[in-house]
Protein backbone atom coordinates (compact mmCIF):
# COMPACT_ATOMS: atom_id res chain seq x y z
CA UNK A 1 0.00 0.00 0.00
CA UNK A 2 1.56 3.58 -0.81
CA UNK A 3 0.51 6.21 2.28
CA UNK A 4 1.21 9.78 1.95
CA UNK A 5 0.17 12.02 4.74
CA UNK A 6 -0.26 15.91 3.79
CA UNK A 7 0.27 18.54 6.05
CA UNK A 8 2.19 20.95 8.02
CA UNK A 9 5.53 19.30 10.33
CA UNK A 10 4.71 21.17 13.41
CA UNK A 11 1.15 21.07 13.37
CA UNK A 12 -0.30 18.74 16.49
CA UNK A 13 -3.09 16.54 14.69
CA UNK A 14 -0.24 16.14 12.39
CA UNK A 15 2.37 14.73 15.16
CA UNK A 16 -0.86 12.39 16.21
CA UNK A 17 -1.95 10.83 12.65
CA UNK A 18 2.30 10.23 12.26
CA UNK A 19 3.02 8.90 15.71
CA UNK A 20 -0.44 6.84 15.40
CA UNK A 21 1.21 6.03 11.73
CA UNK A 22 4.77 5.12 13.29
CA UNK A 23 3.41 2.86 16.58
CA UNK A 24 1.63 0.31 13.64
CA UNK A 25 4.66 0.63 11.70
CA UNK A 26 2.77 1.59 8.43
CA UNK A 27 5.74 3.17 5.97
CA UNK A 28 4.10 6.74 4.44
CA UNK A 29 5.87 9.64 2.67
CA UNK A 30 4.76 13.07 4.57
CA UNK A 31 4.27 16.27 2.14
CA UNK A 32 4.79 18.95 3.23
CA UNK A 33 2.84 22.20 2.57
CA UNK A 34 5.03 24.49 3.49
CA UNK A 35 8.04 23.16 1.97
CA UNK A 36 7.08 21.55 -0.87
CA UNK A 37 3.80 23.46 -1.61
CA UNK A 38 0.21 21.83 -3.22
CA UNK A 39 -0.31 22.08 -6.72
CA UNK A 40 -3.84 22.95 -8.37
CA UNK A 41 -4.21 19.63 -10.25
CA UNK A 42 -4.03 17.85 -6.57
CA UNK A 43 -6.41 20.19 -4.98
CA UNK A 44 -8.98 19.87 -7.77
CA UNK A 45 -9.15 16.04 -7.54
CA UNK A 46 -9.53 15.95 -3.70
CA UNK A 47 -12.21 18.73 -4.29
CA UNK A 48 -14.05 16.93 -6.60
CA UNK A 49 -13.66 13.65 -4.26
CA UNK A 50 -14.27 15.34 -0.89
CA UNK A 51 -15.61 18.51 -1.71
CA UNK A 52 -13.89 21.94 -0.85
CA UNK A 53 -15.97 22.18 1.82
CA UNK A 54 -14.05 19.15 3.52
CA UNK A 55 -10.71 20.78 2.84
CA UNK A 56 -11.00 23.74 3.85
CA UNK A 57 -10.26 24.87 7.18
CA UNK A 58 -12.37 27.54 8.32
CA UNK A 59 -11.91 27.23 12.13
CA UNK A 60 -8.10 27.99 11.75
CA UNK A 61 -6.36 31.50 12.04
CA UNK A 62 -5.39 31.78 9.21
CA UNK A 63 -8.77 31.99 7.74
CA UNK A 64 -10.43 33.97 10.39
CA UNK A 65 -7.16 36.93 9.32
CA UNK A 66 -8.70 36.80 6.08
CA UNK A 67 -10.70 40.12 4.61
CA UNK A 68 -14.52 39.48 5.39
CA UNK A 69 -14.97 39.71 1.57
CA UNK A 70 -12.10 36.86 0.75
CA UNK A 71 -14.70 35.05 2.91
CA UNK A 72 -18.09 35.38 1.76
CA UNK A 73 -19.62 34.06 -1.08
CA UNK A 74 -17.30 30.95 -1.69
CA UNK A 75 -17.29 28.29 -4.49
CA UNK A 76 -14.81 25.87 -4.98
CA UNK A 77 -12.98 27.79 -7.22
CA UNK A 78 -12.45 30.59 -4.56
CA UNK A 79 -11.54 27.87 -1.69
CA UNK A 80 -8.96 26.52 -3.89
CA UNK A 81 -7.22 29.27 -4.82
CA UNK A 82 -7.33 30.48 -1.06
CA UNK A 83 -5.60 27.11 0.29
CA UNK A 84 -3.32 27.56 -2.90
CA UNK A 85 -2.19 31.21 -1.80
CA UNK A 86 -2.07 29.81 1.68
CA UNK A 87 -1.81 25.78 2.07
CA UNK A 88 -2.51 26.39 5.81
CA UNK A 89 -5.96 26.57 5.24
CA UNK A 90 -5.96 22.75 4.03
CA UNK A 91 -7.70 21.05 6.84
CA UNK A 92 -4.75 18.10 7.71
CA UNK A 93 -3.76 15.59 7.70
CA UNK A 94 -5.20 14.46 4.78
CA UNK A 95 -4.00 11.27 4.01
CA UNK A 96 -3.54 9.25 0.68
CA UNK A 97 -3.94 5.43 1.26
CA UNK A 98 -3.80 4.19 -2.21
CA UNK A 99 -6.38 6.81 -3.74
CA UNK A 100 -8.56 6.21 -0.81
CA UNK A 101 -8.26 10.09 1.25
CA UNK A 102 -8.93 10.73 5.14
CA UNK A 103 -8.82 13.92 5.89
CA UNK A 104 -8.44 15.32 9.81
CA UNK A 105 -6.94 12.49 12.29
CA UNK A 106 -9.50 10.27 13.88
CA UNK A 107 -8.00 6.91 15.51
CA UNK A 108 -11.39 4.83 14.45
CA UNK A 109 -11.22 6.17 10.85
CA UNK A 110 -7.51 5.24 10.81
CA UNK A 111 -8.22 1.47 12.21
CA UNK A 112 -10.97 0.91 9.39
CA UNK A 113 -8.51 2.18 6.83
CA UNK A 114 -5.40 -0.11 7.77
CA UNK A 115 -6.90 -2.48 10.30
CA UNK A 116 -6.37 -2.65 14.11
Amino acid sequence: MTVTIYGIKNCDTMKKARNWLDSRGTSYDFHDYKVEGIDRAQLERWCAQLGWETLLNRSGTTFRKLDEADKQDLTAEKAIALMLRQPSMIKRPVLDADGRLLVGFKPELYEAAFGA
